[in-house]
């Protein structure tokens, strides 16, 4: 079983990162259960474009980049929609990576205590730096894998403990409703569940463990199982959270202050462990996916091993660092970030189903109607979202 899963774990460690416990811990503290549901419509239009991103790299073996810029013929479109995803990918990415390092390190400080330090910014750093030199997808699975269990061991444990009412929970789920003011907190969970540059690292990663029309139906099991469980454990932080009496929240942390009436101070250690491996698997996987984007742009081999691939995610990791040691706020570069992924998201997955319904290019395993129904709809709630996050930004 363990033998057919593997790149699905790192997306479901992509987007499971320091932004996703914040917000989930913000909708659990102001609106209770009642999101729930919004967490289970953004993992399942999360799994469709994922498969449909998988699809495309196992039987084109290439990266999606890739794919778009040999499918666009007219030079200057291919020129600016390049332009867009290279700017979104890697300066939103670098921008986003001070946030990936600083939630690792809340968990560093949390599990050794003590006064908060600088060089835990680099620690985690090099930690990231060392994983990614090494250069072995087959590794970096492998780490990905007992990270992502070590999250969901933290959180789910923390979710059980506090006993939640299983009609509320359920209700939470299935029965959609908008408490006043829930509407942004909606946006963000599914803002920092449903996230751009997973499609164009998942399209890259299936490519380097698989080659054969005859794995797809691995792919699809290890995209479902791998971020439903990342499903999972966002929802166990909002059950957790929902149940803790908390009244304000200042970061993911914080969570552990409402649990400790459980089991004391042992609280700060599960959840500490929990956020120290949500950050530093998005602090790996963000540099990555930028590394992957910009080779595929550029025509470049998207080897682990290439100088000018390792360039790239050198520079965005030592970014990272750099804003978060020295505790600058990027705040412009993240605005353009998010203002660039909320006009991103819905222009890749246009292009991502242009792509799986080409015969020349998927032959046999293009979509079929159904999977092109639920893409539309997912697609039409996409863009609402980007629509929402831009204008959230302006304001």
């Amino acid at each position: 079983m363990f033998k057919k899963i593997g790149p699905g774990f790192l997306i479901a460690a992509a987007f499971v990162g320091p932004g996703t416990i914040t917000a989930c811990t913000l909708a659990g503290v102001d609106f209770g259960f009642a999101l729930l549901w919004a967490m289970l419509l953004s993992i399942t239009t999360t799994v469709v474009f994922q498969e449909m991103a998988a699809r495309v790299g196992v039987i084109t073996q290439h990266g999606l980049a890739a794919s778009i810029r040999e499918e666009l013929s007219i030079p200057w479109i291919r020129a600016l929609v390049l332009g867009i995803i290279l700017s979104a990918i890697v300066i939103g990415n670098a921008a986003y990576e001070a946030g990936n390092i600083g939630g690792a390190v809340l968990g560093l400080e949390a599990l050794l205590g003590g006064e908060p330090s600088n060089w835990y910014s680099w620690l985690i750093g090099g930690c990231a730096f060392v994983l990614l030199f090494a250069g072995s997808y087959k590794s970096l699975e492998k780490i990905f894998i007992a990270l992502v269990m070590l999250m969901s061991i933290s959180f789910i444990l923390a979710a059980i403990l506090t006993k939640p009412e299983i009609w509320t929970v359920l209700k939470g789920l299935f029965v959609p409703s908008l408490p006043d003011g829930s509407l942004l907190t909606v946006v963000a969970l599914i803002g920092t569940t449903v996230v751009p540059y997973n499609l164009f690292l998942h399209a890259s990663l299936v490519s380097e463990k698989w080659n054969s029309t005859e794995d797809l139906k691995a792919i699809r099991w290890d995209t479902i199982l791998s971020i439903g469980l990342g499903g999972l454990i966002s929802m166990a932080i909002v059950i957790a959270a929902a149940a803790s009496g908390l009244k304000e929240v200042s970061s993911g942390l914080d969570l552990a202050k409402g649990l400790e009436p459980l089991y004391g101070t042992s609280s700060k250690y599960f959840l500490g462990v929990g956020l120290f491996a949500a950050g530093i698997t998005s602090a790996i996987t963000a540099p990555l996916a930028a590394a992957y984007v910009t080779a595929n742009c550029f025509k470049w081999k998207s080897n682990l091993n290439s100088w000018r691939f390792r360039a790239v995610w050198a520079s965005v990791l030592l970014a990272g660092v750099l804003f978060q040691s020295f505790n600058l706020k990027p705040i412009e570069i993240i605005k353009f970030a998010q203002v660039a992924n909320g006009l991103l998201l819905p222009v890749i997955c246009i292009f991502l189903l242009w792509i799986v319904n080409k015969s020349s290019l998927m032959g046999n395993f293009k979509n079929k109607r159904w999977q092109n129904i639920l893409g539309l709809i997912f697609l039409l709630l996409i863009i609402s979202l980007g629509v929402k996050s831009i204008w959230s930004v302006i304001n």
